[in-house]
């Protein structure tokens, strides 16, 4: 049986784990990304400007971790947005299409009664190195 490559994913680019989690552990060449929250990388707070900031940073929080791993948004294959409030969903989306263009990951989209610290949005996502082929 052949081994496994199990790697710790991890960018000062991004915001550093608030709890005991990496940011992202690659398994082969799947990529699991844990939950972005809308944090400034710099100062650890989240940023200003309520839903629409925070899911933009979020979503830049994630693509500095795509970037660390070696992939971008289109090596995304599966996404989970949690939302404070479900009312956000169609402002969400507004900013979400505008990271993921093409071929659209799977995705889903829950209400949760609580998010750290606060935050309206946080998404997690599953990626895998490409090259792809179009099938």
């Amino acid at each position: 049986m052949s081994s496994i490559i199990r790697k710790v994913i991890s960018t000062t680019k991004a915001p550093a784990a608030i709890g005991p989690y990496s940011q992202a552990v690659q398994v082969d060449r799947t990529i699991y990304i844990s939950g972005q929250v809308g944090l400034d990388p710099s100062s650890g707070q989240l940023v200003p400007g309520g839903v629409v900031e925070e899911a933009k940073q979020a979503l830049k929080n994630l693509g500095e971790i795509l970037k660390a791993a070696g992939c971008d948004f289109n090596n995304v294959v599966k996404t989970t947005v949690l939302l404070a409030d479900m009312n956000d969903f169609g402002t969400v989306n507004e900013i979400y299409k505008t990271y993921f263009q093409g071929s659209l990951p799977a995705r889903a989209a829950y209400q949760v009664a609580a998010l750290p610290r606060g935050s309206r949005v946080e998404i997690e996502a599953i990626a895998v190195q490409g090259p792809f082929i179009k099938a």
